[in-house]
């Protein structure tokens, strides 16, 4: 918000330390000081400075020393540009800016930048992330849903920092499940075409093959030749495996245009698995896998063995099976190399069940021995499951899975019944549109709003709580504010206050501040989180500001001043849901 000013500053504190021949760190860190009776930032530079005097032999105490260099430093800056004053204050630099210009610039900034409002500056550094990960000819149920969520927040938090950032799509298209569902579509169900809800369909099929294949060798025995048949690439197999993987795809296009998530790439397991085996075959010639068929064993990479590691660090990781049939480091391997090289990434991202925390661990490192520097910079963003009401347990392959499907239409229903209750006068296309955001929300908001490895407990109560931590609470502040707005009628000539701010006024100032910094933090530390609480503390703020100052009926500066600054909280809380892929409605 005050980027040039401090960047002035930082530089005038730097060329004061040089003068004096004053050993210092090599940059500054701005931190907010609180408020009292106005804003500034402060900085620790003459602490650090004194401690590396310290270090060197230099008898000093650490605390006056770095109030001494304070005290000289701010006599030798005099004024700085943008600032009301600059005190040396028990060894920290303190730059003060009078409430008024404070305010002026975080309001008009917002205003004016708008949408953007919190982007960071472009950056040099490419990221992918891969999320959803679906299988194909299979149901998408609700164990999917928190990946996607957390996935798609990501990556809006990771381009909203500022980051070229990629995303992909990884789906199992092939193995054992489609080999069943093939063989339980030709003997049950041949010549169908899906209809309605498209993966609902692919499940049952799936779920009827594999009761049948438990209940009866033969059928395992008529399976089992299928998957003879695919791995000598029978064209009419061929043929039917593709016809019904574009089912599968068209099914999950329309969740994902429901949920409002859209992939740059899709990569294929079917396309990495061939490469897999080939690049085995090369690290056994490069001694960094040791075959152990010939004994009847798989190919695996000793990965302790080969750091020189006495303590079990990575393990043993199997990249090939006895019987020459291909695991998932088989392909994972390829399929990251492909990442580097066709997509010149830098930084690769996979969120990922938190359970498979070790492979990834060990496919990594594997990348690393095999020359790939990147790999130094894949990231796991792990997760763990969502509880739901009643504590289903989940399994595609029995057919007792939630599906998403319904738990949106559930949503649906309960968001339509409070929308009614509480606006009966709206529009019925308003009233579904309105039902729908909040009934997305309601979805979204609890698989963020915990540690993405921290279990996510899903409680309808909860989620559309218009009261508490929830969706619906942040959505119907960004509803207050457009109300007064609407009634506001054109905004006000961005100015200056005039009028001593109140204590609702500095509260939510300061954190409209905030947002750019914890949309940094938030891609800094892989944790849409942040941004959820943020969101919600955002509401709450505003809300508090709602209900203590008056706007439309306060006098005419005083006014003028908080339309603007109820436009700035509006259009800060509508960028922060819509990171978290959440609608902002207008009305509710």
């Amino acid at each position: 918000m005050f980027t040039n000013e401090l960047a002035l500053a930082e530089k005038a504190i730097i060329t004061a330390l040089d003068k004096q021949s004053i050993p210092h760190p090599e940059s500054m860190q701005w931190m907010p000081t609180p408020f009292k009776g106005q804003w500034g930032f402060g900085s620790n530079i003459c602490f650090q400075a004194a401690a590396l005097e310290a270090r060197a032999g230099k008898k000093i105490r650490v605390p006056e020393r770095a109030q001494e260099l304070a005290t000289d430093i701010v006599a030798a800056l005099g004024q700085l540009e943008g600032f009301s004053q600059i005190l040396a204050e028990r060894g920290y630099i303190n730059l003060y800016i009078e409430p008024a210009a404070y305010a002026h610039r975080i309001v008009s900034t917002i205003l004016q930048t708008q949408d953007q409002f919190g982007y960071g500056d472009t950056k040099s550094e490419r990221v992918m992330v891969e999320y959803s990960q679906p299988n194909t000819h299979k149901a998408f149920h609700v164990g999917h849903l928190r990946n996607v969520i957390l996935g798609g927040a990501m990556s809006n938090i990771l381009e909203a920092a500022g980051f070229d950032t990629i995303r992909a799509n990884y789906l199992g298209d092939i193995g054992w499940h489609v080999i069943k569902w093939i063989w339980g579509y030709l003997t049950y169900h041949h010549g169908e075409q899906p209809v309605g809800d498209v993966t609902r369909w692919m499940q049952d099929i799936y779920a009827e093959a594999s009761q049948a294949i438990e209940a009866d060798p033969e059928a395992e025995t008529g399976a089992r030749r299928m998957f003879a048949r695919w791995e000598e690439h029978d064209p009419e197999i061929m043929a039917l495996w593709e016809e019904t993987r574009s089912w599968s795809l068209q099914g999950f296009d329309q969740i994902y245009a429901t949920l409002g998530e859209q992939f740059d790439v899709f990569f294929f397991e079917s396309e990495v698995e061939e490469p897999g085996k080939v690049i085995v075959e090369s690290l056994i010639e490069r001694g960094l896998a040791i075959d152990e068929r010939p004994e009847g064993g798989p190919v695996v990479v000793k990965l302790d063995d080969l750091l020189g590691l006495d303590k079990e660090t990575y393990r043993v990781l199997v990249v090939l099976r006895s019987d020459g049939t291909s695991l998932y480091a088989t392909k994972e391997i390829p399929l990251a190399i492909q990442k580097f090289e066709e997509w010149n990434i830098d930084r690769s991202i996979y969120v990922i069940d938190v359970r498979q925390s070790l492979h990834l661990k060990q496919v990594f490192k594997l990348l690393e021995l095999m020359g790939f520097e990147q790999a130094k910079e894949c990231v796991h963003l792990s997760y763990e499951i969502v509880n739901l009401p009643g504590n289903v347990t989940m399994s595609s392959r029995e057919g007792t899975v939630v599906f998403f499907d319904d738990l949106l239409k559930e949503a649906l229903a309960r968001a339509a019944t409070i929308v009614e209750a509480k606006n009966p006068d709206l529009p019925e296309k308003t009233r579904e549109d309105v039902a729908r955001s909040v009934a997305l929300g309601a979805l979204k908001y609890p698989m963020l709003a915990v540690d993405n490895n921290k279990v996510a407990t899903f409680d309808w109560e909860r989620a559309l709580d218009f009261e508490g931590q929830a969706s619906p609470y942040i959505q119907y502040a960004h509803v207050r504010a457009s109300s007064i707005l609407l009634r506001s009628g054109e905004l006000p000539s961005a100015t200056e206050p005039s009028h001593d701010l109140a204590e609702q006024e500095v509260s939510l100032l300061e954190k409209l501040s905030q947002f750019p910094e914890e949309i940094q933090r938030s891609a800094h530390d892989y944790k849409p989180l942040h941004i959820a609480n943020y969101a919600y503390d955002l509401a709450k703020t505003f809300t508090d500001y709602y209900l203590h100052c008056p706007v439309l009926k306060a006098e005419s500066d005083v006014r003028a001043f908080r339309i603007n600054l109820t436009a700035a909280a509006r259009q800060t809380l509508a960028n922060a849901l819509r990171l978290l892929g959440i609608d902002a409605p207008t009305v509710m």
